[in-house]
């Protein structure tokens, strides 16, 4: 097509040549009027196929109908139809009936393919393998079963399935509309029925043109402006209107009519309301009815109504469905003539009796009938403006966001009209794509917060494919073990075994093999222990050098090297260990003596690991027998969170492949700098881009294009980043959102307008720590790089790229220890942990920090947000059509531990300055209850994650996050539940906390308020409320202006309950002499005794020990110097675990003396 501008007309205006070119197009139609079908007849009785095509185009108004189908006697059937609007392909090729098999496939493509527009089907078959193909969208798929072929008998029919012996009845309801070049295996089916081929036989009504459908569409717009205005006679007192309507909205204005005028105004009303109709009345004393009818009336699909008013009833038919009605009383009829609104109201309705809805209706319109007189819509588009507004004409609008499913993870996608959500409820995780998983990525994480050894739910690549799964965590001293286990834990006896027939034993752990090669190749260390024992049984002793048993890895490769020595050599570990029992042999069962002999090993290589098959051959001789147990799996540390790089020079960078990140990508990563700026991250496409970087020692900048314009989310930090300190950079963009996280500053947050390109196409390499000009590169380091739950390898990567060094240098490494989201600080001599951001103390953040309270205490504890001015700034406008969100995104993260034995208890209370306000209760017979009032038009939502007591007089922890309407709860680590808070509701940011008794309030919710009356009776621990922590400033820093104790307040060690023997040790080179015996079991009765013979020893050690302390700290004192630590003691950090907190003189959590805490 082509357009050539002319010259203007004198009068005014501009002449237009439009010059159309084009290809010669041939084009077969059939024209279906809904009792008619075409029927393709074989030449012989059946036919055998391994390949078939079978392509068309179609148009149709109606959502249901069958376009093509074959089957045979013996099973085999091909259907293609139309089902609400989408088609669906259903395929059979074994000889058997799928409603006893179930091996038939059924595949869906398209939507709101009943436009009354063109749409192309392609099927292409080989053997089991089929694609799918709908408006040039494909879905490949196998067929299941065993046959290749498709078996048809007689005939093919297109336009529906004629009843055998009974022409024009169908068994299913047919097609009506158009089909334009339909094609079978080469065989041009409608070319053939209009010559009149006697393989064509034609049921019912065939036309060979394409009718146009008679019904007008028309779309209204918007929900608050649209509306459509038209008279009708009323003088007969009644009144019938019967339309179809389509939409997406569960709610909304349809019509309203004005009934009566005098004396009180009287409208009839047609609404949805929870995606059904309800028909009222509004107006009058007398006349409050209303009925509801139909059932998800907002799926999209057409849907008729028929609404009569005769006398004083009221009746309202939906999809034909029996009616339901309504009395009108209490009015006399006054009126010769009435208008219909439809859809909403004018603006300006002086002169109009219209009653104006809270939402009007924006959806499609269509076989609009008043008093059996059908509305002609484009009449009145030519007629007059002022009867219609922010409408489109001969048109439906209607789009399906939830096509193709935006939602990640099993998302249930959820539209308006405009938009669309994604329920992530019970998936596992959240976000606006529910792309990011709720549970940690290891066992480490528990560590970290003090859990006990259990059974936890992990998610080992966070926001990638692999789902969530279960695994046992047991915190040892010194490290945290996964463990893995499998079916065969027992011990076997094995008898009876040869080479040629060995026992074989195959394993089936608990997780799945990619969880598997996941855990495996994130951990530091991972074995498998095999037990075995021997008599007359050997493991590798043959003239040939054959191994007699072997066992399978994770490959599947066949391994002969036994538990304890190196791969690829017939050894056990008693050779390594020299102490074989016959030194002649390499292990102790090749001895091949009558005796029961001991070859346990265990396996450590972990490119092998874990095993999957066993084999034992040797065990069918006289006396022979072997004891065989195969341990779990066992793994631990996190090889990739301190995986580091240091840049030093400005033009160097590493390259990755490109990045996936079409639809979403989230990108998590420690750096520490000491220069003004710096780009961490940068992938360029044609068009688009992804950049993240330092622009100043204070801003950090997400900036991408999609194609459209750049668009840029900035943080600003209250302090300095180029500090040569480690701090977190969190970034994420979806096809909904897109926000950044720096350390623990506010969440910044833009969502993307819905009408907008949401594909992010790359192209080139990934470079990271600088760009593809070699400009603004990053100079520092790089550590724990998480694109999409991938970790780069920095390391490896930097050992082979100029300019770059494979780690980092500075004391906050793997080997130290910050407990509880506490900061590692970087010093001269080594590191300190600042807990000032954490509900805990110590040197190394993991005291727990407890009070008892008794009846009447309470901690009251103002919310100051220092940063206020980042909150409020507003964000740079895009020409992408971004738009800021709540600056923070309306969200709590609150934690807390408590003891108790007295209910009913109210725990926490947070207000908000509107009165809104979260509780965290102990309902009468003990359970949780955690309450929110986030709406005052609205009732309190509770939800109780558990029924049982909390109340037993155990320590309990409890977790709570809530992020927009996703609210998450977690007890004692083992419980995990998910809820969702109504929609439409936001909590503003909270700005006062109560722990305990609250003393007068507005709360109206008489159970509340009866539990706050009585407070909390008990023990208080760790609690955190955002970035705040309450009773660790009452009990350290009670005189602040920001918090108020009433009643007695006590620390106590209640927190200590939950981490006796999880917290691991911390060693260094001078805190050995300075171990408590907390946490340790008390000593028998013999050791009692032992250690009373060396008490002389010990005694005179630990005197001298302390008197060389004295006189070190006496010179340390005198220096004024106390240098910090060398940890020794190994502990690899989670990611999530460690966000350093922003510092500032303004810290409303920080006591009067220095929270930082030195040692020797």
């Amino acid at each position: 097509m082509r357009l050539l501008p002319l010259e203007g007309s004198p009068k005014g205006g501009m002449g237009l040549r439009l010059e159309v070119y084009g290809c010669t197009y041939k084009s077969d139609v059939a024209d279906f009027d809904g009792r008619s079908a075409l029927l393709y007849r074989f030449n012989q009785k059946s036919t055998s196929t391994v390949k078939d095509v079978i392509s068309l185009r179609f148009r149709s108004h109606q959502a249901e109908g069958v376009l093509v189908h074959g089957e045979g006697q013996r099973g085999d059937f091909l259907t293609l139809e139309l089902h609400r609007g989408r088609l669906i392909l259903h395929l059979n090729l074994d000889d058997a009936k799928p409603q006893s098999t179930g091996r038939s496939s059924s595949v869906m493509l398209g939507s709101l393919l009943d436009d009354h527009h063109w749409h192309s089907v392609q099927i292409e078959r080989f053997n089991k393998h089929v694609n799918f193909t709908v408006d040039g969208h494909t879905q490949h798929f196998r067929s299941p079963g065993q046959e290749d072929t498709l078996e048809i008998d007689y005939e093919l029919s297109f336009g529906g399935i004629p009843l055998p012996g009974k022409p024009g009845t169908f068994l299913h309801e047919n097609f009506h509309g158009c089909i334009e070049n339909l094609n079978y295996n080469g065989v041009n089916v409608i070319d053939m029925a209009k010559r009149r081929k006697p393989q064509i036989y034609t049921v019912g009504n065939v036309t060979f043109s394409c009718s146009e459908s008679s019904s007008v569409a028309v779309t209204f717009l918007s929900s608050t402006g649209s509306f459509l205005m038209l008279p009708a006679d009323y003088s007969m007192e009644s009144l019938s209107v019967r339309l179809q309507f389509r939409t997406w909205n569960q709610q909304g204005l349809l019509f309203s009519v004005p009934l009566s005028l005098d004396p009180d105004p009287i409208n009839l009303l047609l609404q949805l309301s929870q995606a059904r109709l309800l028909l009222s009345l509004s107006g009058g004393t007398q006349n409050s009815a209303q009925v509801f009818s139909g059932e998800n009336l907002s799926d999209g699909q057409w849907h008729s109504i028929a609404i009569e008013v005769k006398g004083h009833k009221v009746s309202l038919t939906v999809n034909n469905q029996k009616p339901v009605t309504m009395e009108i009383s209490g009015f006399i009829q006054n009126m010769q003539r009435t208008t219909i609104f439809i859809g909403g109201c004018p603006l300006f309705q002086s002169d109009f009796n219209c009653e104006t809805p809270n939402r009007g209706y924006q959806g499609c319109l269509r076989l609009l009938v008043i008093n059996n007189h059908p509305v002609d819509v484009l009449q009145i588009q030519q007629e007059s403006l002022s009867n219609y507004s922010q409408i489109s004409f001969d048109v439906c609008n209607i789009q399906d966001r939830c096509l193709p499913i935006l939602c990640e993870h099993g998302g249930q996608c959820i539209q308006s009209w405009d938009q669309f959500y994604c329920d992530c409820s019970g998936t596992g995780y959240t976000g606006a794509t529910c792309h990011n998983s709720i549970y940690e990525r290891s066992c480490e994480a528990f560590r970290k917060t003090g859990s006990q050894s259990s059974v936890f739910t992990i998610d080992l690549d966070g926001s990638g494919p692999l789902e969530h799964t279960q695994v046992n965590c047991t915190m040892a001293e010194d490290k945290v073990w996964t463990v893995v286990g499998h079916d065969h834990m027992r011990i076997i006896d094995i008898r009876g075994s040869t080479p040629r027939s060995p026992f074989v034993l195959i394993f089936n752990y608990t997780i799945s093999p990619y969880h598997l090669r996941s855990l495996v190749t994130s951990s530091e260390h991972c074995q498998q222990e095999v037990i075995y024992r021997c008599r007359k049984s050997r493991l590798f002793d043959t003239w040939d050098g054959t191994p007699l048993s072997w066992w399978l890895d994770r490959d599947g490769v066949k391994r002969t090297y036994w538990g304890g020595f190196l791969p690829g050599v017939q050894q056990c570990s008693c050779s390594l260990d020299g102490n074989c029992r016959d030194m002649n042999y390499f292990c102790n069962c090749d001895a091949d003596q009558d005796t029961w002999a001991n070859d346990t090993g265990v396996l450590s290589y972990k490119d092998h690991l874990p095993l999957s098959e066993i084999a034992i051959g040797d065990t069918n001789r006289t006396n022979s027998q072997a004891e065989l147990q195969i341990g779990p799996l066992r793994c631990y540390g996190n090889r990739f969170f301190w995986n580091s790089a240091s840049f030093y020079q400005e033009s160097s960078y590493l390259h990755f492949p490109t990045l996936q990140a079409e639809l979403s990508i989230d990108i998590s990563l420690f750096f520490k700098t000491s220069s003004l700026s710096g780009v961490f991250l940068e992938n360029l496409g044609v068009r688009d881009f992804i950049r993240l970087e330092l622009s100043s020692p204070y801003t950090v900048n997400l900036t991408f294009d999609l194609g459209d314009g750049p668009v840029i989310i900035t943080i600003q930090s209250p302090v300095a980043l180029n500090d040569r300190q480690w701090h977190y950079i969190r970034a994420e963009r979806n096809v909904k959102e897109a926000s950044l996280q720096v350390d623990s500053l506010p969440l910044k947050l833009k969502e993307a307008p819905s009408e907008r390109p949401y594909r992010l196409q790359l192209s080139s390499q990934l470079f990271v720590g600088g760009t593809a000009s070699r400009q603004r590169g990053f100079l520092g380091c790089l550590r724990a790089l998480i694109i999409n739950g991938v970790t780069l390898d920095l390391y490896e990567r930097a050992k082979t790229t100029p300019g770059v060094n494979s780690g980092c240098p500075g004391h906050c490494t793997s080997d130290s220890v910050c407990h509880n989201g506490g900061r590692c600080v970087e010093e001269r001599s080594g590191y300190t942990c600042d807990c000032t951001q954490t509900a805990f103390d110590g040197p190394h953040c993991r005291t727990a920090l407890a009070a008892s309270f008794e009846r009447g205490s309470s901690v009251l504890y103002t919310l100051q947000e220092p940063f206020s001015g980042i909150l409020n700034e507003e964000a740079r406008r895009s020409p992408a059509g971004f738009h800021d969100a709540e600056a923070t995104k309306s969200q709590e993260k609150v934690s807390f531990g408590f003891l108790t034995h007295h209910v009913p208890a109210l725990i926490l209370t947070a207000y908000t300055l509107d009165q809104h306000y979260m509780a965290v209760v102990l309902t009468s017979n003990g359970s949780l209850q955690i309450r929110y009032l986030l709406n005052k038009e609205k009732r309190t939502e509770k939800f109780s994650p558990v029924s049982s007591s909390l109340a037993d007089g155990r320590f309990h922890w409890v977790k709570i996050n809530r992020k927009g309407q996703e609210l998450f709860v977690q007890i004692d680590n083992t419980i995990t539940q998910q809820y969702s808070l109504s929609p439409g509701s936001a909590l503003s940011p909270a700005r006062s906390v109560i722990l305990g008794r609250i003393q007068g309030s507005d709360i109206t919710d008489k159970e509340l308020v009866q539990a706050g009356l009585r407070g909390f009776i008990g023990c208080l621990s760790s609690v955190q409320f955002n970035q705040a922590t309450p009773l660790k400033a009452a009990l350290q820093n009670s005189q602040s202006p920001f918090v108020t104790v009433i009643g007695r307040l006590e620390a106590s060690s209640c927190g200590t309950i939950s981490s006796l023997n999880t917290l691991s040790k911390i060693h260094t080179h001078a805190d050995d002499s300075a171990k408590t015996d907390q946490g340790k079991d008390p000593l028998k009765k013999a050791d009692q005794k032992d250690l009373a013979l060396i008490g002389g020893v010990v005694a005179a050690v630990v005197f001298i020990t302390l008197c060389v302390l004295a006189i070190i700290i006496h010179f340390l004192y005198q220096h004024r110097r106390t240098p910090a630590p060398s940890v020794i003691t190994r502990k690899t950090h989670h990611p999530s675990m460690e966000h350093p907190a922003f510092r500032t003189a303004l810290d409303l959590h920080k006591p009067n003396h220095d929270s930082k805490e030195y040692y020797i």
